[in-house]
């Protein structure tokens, strides 16, 4: 996540840890650890200002966050970006990514009664109806306007079952570099042992927003939902895009996804868009303001993140690092310490290619070395007959 996966050799991978681009890789209590460069603004904070860049907003309150580049991953700024918290419905931005390939938006579905059952008390609802057909676009809908748990638990036996679903979440997690979740619920109710963090949330949101179907309904501001022989409004429930309940809309904001439940408290994750520029924010848990501090902080964030974009170095990047197994670690390992006679084969095209070039290379500067020997002793010999 911090390495990005586009380095090919082990040389390359050293140097880049020696450097300190690993600043956001997990540390064993799943916190961010501290950059190697630039200015630390607290505990668990991170961020690499240059000369004349705004400093990082000290009110914001969040128990983590991150503050990234959608476009190529990299990472502003960070409190805590590992730190394991529970996820509330911004879980639902991975439920989308794991289920949206494998569900057809026009298709239609009549609900029933045993998709509906085993929602969790409390849970936000769109109004599901058993006996009611959806078209599966309608029930997606319901699930980023209205943070419906109904909707994701038929879109959910629509996609294979409930456990099923949370068992494919748990490996597009890993997949996308998302070391710190644990899936438990797919709609992220709150469940013993569910938990995400500000890094891997952003993750899913970047991920998601690289879908047009997703891209397209976490921007939906509002729209009509089937029911009562009829249809009826659905407003989405992140503030910062339907701006609504005295908070004003971003300029510029593109989705993503809220969420709260009792032992999440607020959690948002946020992209907005000015120029070529697209910021994606995530906030976990404030811990000063009432229930809409949430979006005041992502607000601020944003601000900052904009204002600081050319002034700032990147601290880590939300891209994959491409794990090596044992095997490949330790063939690599025993041919770095012992040269081998013939490349090593990895696994990986990059370095058997590093390899053989460099192999190459060795042979033709020894047959250069070869040739260029015989001709001189050639003509010291030619030199010497010219002088009897």
């Amino acid at each position: 996540m911090v390495i990005r996966s586009g380095f090919r050799s082990m040389a390359a991978l050293t140097a880049t840890a020696a450097i300190g681009l690993c600043c956001l890789a997990p540390t064993p209590d799943s916190s961010a650890s501290a950059p190697a460069q630039g200015t630390g603004t607290g505990t668990g904070q991170q961020v690499s200002l240059r000369p004349g860049a705004p400093a990082l907003p000290s009110e914001v309150s969040a128990l983590s966050y991150v503050v990234a580049d959608a476009r190529t991953g990299k990472v502003l700024a960070a409190r805590d970006a590992h730190r394991k918290l529970p996820p509330a419905s911004t879980l639902k931005t991975l439920f989308a990514v794991t289920a949206l390939p494998h569900l057809h938006a026009e298709d239609r579905h009549t609900v029933s009664e045993q998709e509906l059952a085993g929602i969790g008390p409390g849970s936000s609802l769109v109004g599901v109806e058993a006996g009611h057909t959806y078209q599966v676009a309608d029930l997606w809908r319901g699930v980023f306007l209205s943070s419906g748990n109904d909707a994701v638990h038929v879109l959910a036996s629509l996609n294979g079952g409930w456990e099923e679903t949370a068992a494919q979440m748990q490996a597009q997690a890993r997949r996308l570099g998302a070391l710190d979740t644990e899936v438990v619920s797919p709609d992220g109710y709150d469940s013993p042992g569910q938990v995400s963090s500000a890094f891997d949330l952003a993750v899913f949101g970047r991920a998601g927003l690289a879908r047009p179907d997703f891209a397209e309904y976490c921007s939906t501001a509002s729209a009509q939902f089937p029911g009562g022989g009829g249809s009826y409004g659905i407003m989405n429930t992140n503030r910062l895009l339907s701006g609504s309940d005295g908070v004003s809309r971003y300029p510029g904001i593109v989705g993503v996804k809220n969420g709260y439940t009792t032992n999440a408290g607020n959690t948002l994750i946020a992209a907005a868009k000015q120029g070529d520029r697209t910021l994606l924010v995530t906030v976990m848990n404030p811990q000063a303001g009432g229930g809409f501090e949430v979006y005041d902080e992502a607000r601020t964030l944003l601000d900052w993140g904009f204002a600081a974009w050319d002034h700032v170095d990147s601290v880590g990047s939300l891209e994959p690092v491409r794990a090596k197994s044992p095997q490949r670690q330790a063939r690599i390992t025993q041919a770095a310490a012992v040269e081998p006679e013939a490349p090593v084969d990895d696994e990986e095209p990059g370095w058997t290619l590093t390899s053989s070039a460099a192999a190459g290379l060795a042979v033709a500067g020894t047959v250069f070395l070869v040739v260029r020997r015989r001709r001189v002793v050639r003509a010291r010999a030619e030199r010497r007959r010219a002088a009897e």
